[in-house]
């Protein structure tokens, strides 16, 4: 292994101190390369030709330029930003949980190099061998309702329980509800982030990102530190479309970063899968679109399963050995829980509210008509579905939930 070069402003190095471990000079590197600025395609090409961080930042910057990089991008590689730089191998120094996964690293997620711009390196907090197990993302709407939650949860269970791991955006609604019910499965999820690996965003999320990050994984091409910026989003859509074979939007208005993700994912060719909602449902429109312009149209996780089964057959064969979920997936075909229509064993007053319920949000007025009972017998019975999880309220409005 070459010997780093030293930067001329010695004061980096003093700054944050250097290892003698292999691991820790190819981290150093690989910062300097990163912090540079110098574009992704640049990057890669330099991992490419010379097999590591290290190798590279030894090129010089004759090679450097050769490969794409200006002359700021070159001056910004001997002298990287002591704060990022400091930052950024911290954050990587502070858990054997902590990596950068580079372009030419063995452990690249495969999937990811298919893409058309593939992140030149990836943080990773968690374990980096969940990047290479067929994944599903499951994504939709920050605003979504409690049936959507609801059916981001059933998804996400049932798909975990296949040996699929569920990859999400770390949002609030949809994406959170599909990380949290994979934890409580024992399935395995990715959160892929917009800001560096160490913040979550929204800060309401930071509980979540830990719990993932002790028992899934979290990546984000952003260096720690990173804050949440707009154009981020868009981008980190981009890594959860390629590193999963199907995305699954459960809900989501017609402008949407889930549609993003599904557009991306199409042009990726992966496959694109969205549950249909209540004409009346304004978050079910983008789902009714992608629907319209050839999604698959999706009402268990059956579906989902039976399409992507071949997929993963030919994902497990062609990478390692150890991913050992085809006979998970075929057998979930018949095991994996569906939407349960029927009414709970209840009495007739209970099984008449039940089918006056349906699957659009209907008030309390409109419940008295169609069964019968007055607003004085509903309003308990109601309350009684809503504890047991068969029932959602919203703004006065009561609906059926999926189980």
């Amino acid at each position: 292994m070459r010997r780093r070069p030293r930067a001329p402003s010695s004061h980096l190095d003093d700054a944050v101190g250097m290892s003698p471990s292999v691991e820790t000079a190819e981290h150093e590197a690989l910062l300097r390369l990163l912090l540079s600025g110098a574009p992704a395609a640049s990057l890669r090409r330099l991992l490419d030709s010379h097999g590591s961080g290290v190798a590279a930042l030894a090129a010089g910057t004759r090679d450097w330029a050769s490969h794409g990089l200006d002359a700021a991008a070159c001056r910004a590689l001997r002298n990287p930003d002591p704060d990022a730089f400091g930052r950024a191998l911290a954050w990587l120094s502070a858990s054997p949980a902590h990596c950068l996964l580079s372009w030419a690293h063995p452990d690249y997620p495969p999937l990811l190099r298919r893409i058309a711009t593939p992140p030149p390196m990836l943080f990773v907090a968690g374990d980096p061998a969940l990047l290479w197990q067929p994944m599903v993302a499951i994504v939709g709407s920050r605003a979504a309702t409690a049936g959507g939650n609801a059916n981001a949860a059933l998804f996400a269970t049932a798909l975990a329980r296949a040996g699929l791991c569920i990859g999400s955006g770390l949002a609030t609604g949809i994406d959170a509800a599909a990380h949290a019910a994979t934890l409580e499965a024992g399935g395995a999820t990715v959160a892929v982030l917009g800001t560096g690996p160490d913040l979550a965003y929204p800060p309401s999320n930071a509980g979540l990102l830990a719990r993932i990050g002790k028992a899934g994984a979290v990546i984000s091409e952003y260096p720690p530190g990173t804050p949440p910026r707009r154009a981020q989003f868009p981008s980190r859509n981009r890594i959860l479309a390629g590193l999963a074979l199907g995305v699954v939007v459960v809900e989501a208005a017609v402008r949407s970063g889930a549609l993003i993700t599904a557009r991306l994912a199409g042009e990726a060719g992966r496959e694109v899968f969205a549950l249909p909602g209540s004409i009346h449902n304004p978050m079910a429109r983008g789902c009714h679109r992608l629907i319209r312009e050839g999604a698959q149209l999706v009402e268990t996780p059956e579906d989902v399963l039976e399409t992507l089964a071949p997929m993963v057959r030919d994902l497990a064969c062609a990478l390692r050995g150890t991913l050992a979920i085809e006979s998970g997936i075929e057998g979930a075909l018949t095991r994996a829980p569906g939407v349960d229509t029927e009414a709970p064993a209840a009495d007739a007053a209970q099984v008449r509210l039940w089918r006056a319920l349906g699957h659009d949000p209907v008030d309390l007025d409109t419940l008295a008509e169609r069964t019968g009972l007055t607003v004085a017998e509903l309003s308990p019975m109601l309350l009684a579905m809503e504890l047991e999880g068969r029932v959602a309220a919203e703004y006065g409005r009561y609906t059926r939930i999926a189980r």
